[in-house]
């Protein structure tokens, strides 16, 4: 179950990533943040800061150019 959705459409690099990693500070242990996004740079983005902060990318998909990405807060 989604805690918090972020929209970050039509924003660029690093925008998105700058946005959630404020916002998922802000949600407890296991929470989970969906972000919206535009950027297509956003995927690989997504996944290194994943890799780096040990958050989850539990899934992302793409509809008609907007990615969205579900990040569970470590």
């Amino acid at each position: 179950m989604v805690t918090q959705t972020l929209d970050t459409k039509g924003l660029n690099c690093p925008m998105p990533i700058v946005k959630a990693k404020k916002a998922i500070g802000e949600l407890k242990a296991g929470e989970i943040l969906e972000v919206l996004a535009t950027d297509p740079g956003a995927v690989k983005d997504f996944e290194a800061f994943c890799r780096k902060t040990g958050h989850e990318l539990m899934e992302w998909t793409e509809t008609d150019g907007v990615f969205r990405f579900l990040l569970k807060r470590a």
